[in-house]
């Protein structure tokens, strides 16, 4: 049994490079800027924020890792509500199609603020976000991207829909 086991780890040593070459240039730590349409309770706008994440290789041509967003949108709700910041924390996944282009997708939890009229009058919803897009690498560290992000809100309160692009860094 041990020797089992020490042969599967060595072949997944081994291969690990190989893994890493795949998947190259989609690996390692990420952060970007986004912006794009926002579409929620009916309302349309802009949104706008940054995102950060992390890839690893895990099989060759796919990858894997965390990423948090931070936003804000110009939306505002049928009840005279402003959209404000929104938090996310997802998990991603890839495929490298070619060596510059990765399909991706994504599903967490997101938590929206909804400020009313009057100052300090606001409220957060939380939900499941999901979507999926795909990462064009310029070059070794630099990479454009254009995603769909969906959001089901808790409560029946509906949903929330923005398609982005972004311009982001590898490290």
């Amino acid at each position: 049994m041990k020797t089992v086991i020490f042969a599967a780890l060595a072949a997944a040593a081994v291969s690990a490079p190989a893994f890493a070459q795949d998947a190259a240039p989609f690996t390692g730590p990420r952060a970007g800027v986004t912006l794009g349409y926002d579409k929620v309770g009916g309302e349309e706008g802009f949104s706008y924020g940054v995102s950060t994440g992390y890839d690893l290789a895990v099989a060759p041509r796919i990858t894997f890792g965390p990423e948090v967003s931070f936003g804000d949108s110009t939306a505002d709700d049928n009840f005279g509500t402003d959209v404000s910041r929104d938090l996310a924390a997802s998990i991603r996944l890839g495929y490298v199609v070619t060596p510059r282009v990765l399909a991706f997708g994504k599903v967490g939890y997101a938590t929206t603020r909804f400020e009313g009229k009057v100052e300090g009058d606001f409220g957060n919803l939380e939900g499941v976000r999901y979507g999926g897009g795909v990462e064009f690498a310029v070059t070794g560290n630099t990479y454009i991207s254009a995603e769909y992000q969906r959001t089901e809100y808790e409560a029946d309160f509906g949903g929330r829909d923005a398609g982005v692009v972004g311009i982001g860094f590898r490290f």
